[in-house]
């Protein structure tokens, strides 16, 4: 349960930063944002499916990029039925949409299913050998 109100909250803050990224989208208060936000999840989870099946020889002809329509259809259509959430025309939504999905997946990598904040640390020398650790090398001898 902690895990849907993570990926929420999460969805909530990308949302309110496509606000303020792409022209001619409003929300009206912060309620609004977790209302829009939870049913854009629930469009994605139980809407989009269906029509990626419906729409899936357009989608092999483009090679994936009418999934990109399809995201843009459906945000527009969550700002038709969430009263206070405005996207102006299609092509807002089609930005709106491609924002809110990488901003929500960046988002997601820095969040644990807890809600912490985790943390990545990444450095040249990680796959470097040590002298203090079993090392498998391509010909399948271990060193020691």
């Amino acid at each position: 349960m902690s895990n849907f109100f993570t990926k929420w909250i999460v969805n909530v803050l990308a949302l309110l930063i496509v606000v303020h990224l792409v022209p001619g989208i409003q929300i009206d208060n912060w309620k609004v944002a977790l209302l829009a936000s939870l049913v854009l999840g629930l469009v994605n989870a139980f809407l989009r499916p269906v029509l990626l099946m419906l729409t899936l020889f357009l989608n092999i002809l483009s090679f994936g990029l009418f999934t990109l329509v399809i995201n843009g259809f459906l945000f527009y259509m969550v700002s038709k039925v969430v009263p206070g959430f405005k996207v102006i025309d299609f092509w807002s939504a089609f930005w709106g949409a491609l924002f809110f999905s990488l901003i929500s997946f960046i988002l997601s990598i820095f969040f644990t299913s807890q809600g912490k904040i985790q943390t990545r640390s990444f450095s040249r020398n990680s796959c470097a050998k040590s002298k203090h650790s079993n090392v498998i090398d391509v010909e399948g001898k271990v060193e020691k």
